[in-house]
């Protein structure tokens, strides 16, 4: 079965960047793929590599990783203020897909979709 878990950016927001990554690769290693609100700081997500780097093993491959966020296209100044006055309340825009690599095999995306790729599960005989 496959199973994702939705993660709100405020259950990560106060936490530290090992804090953060420690949450992620726990739910990640119980092979679910987690959707989180918004997405990692550039350095969080370089840690984030390092990290899971650094605990492959024979049970545990790596992951994949896809963040999306809206193209703002030019907008009216109410907008462009709503947008910024978000910024400084900490929403952070956009989706973060996160996979273990044992069962994402690649994520892709386009400004219009966003394609999972699986990894053929065993079978059982």
């Amino acid at each position: 079965m496959l199973t994702f878990q939705y993660l709100p950016y405020h259950e990560i927001s106060g936490l530290t960047t090992e804090n953060k990554l420690k949450k992620l690769l726990t739910i990640v290693k119980t092979e679910r793929i987690i959707l989180m609100e918004g997405r990692l700081e550039p350095h969080e997500e370089a840690k984030l590599i390092e990290k899971t780097m650094e605990q492959i093993s024979r049970s545990f491959k790596g992951i994949e990783i896809c963040t999306v966020y809206p193209q703002i296209k030019n907008s009216d100044l109410g907008k462009f203020l709503k947008r910024e006055f978000l910024k400084i309340l900490g929403y952070q825009g956009g989706l973060t897909i996160i996979g273990p690599a044992t069962i994402v095999r690649e994520i892709k995306k386009d400004p219009n979709k966003i394609e999972l790729l699986m990894r053929n599960s065993k079978r059982r005989e």
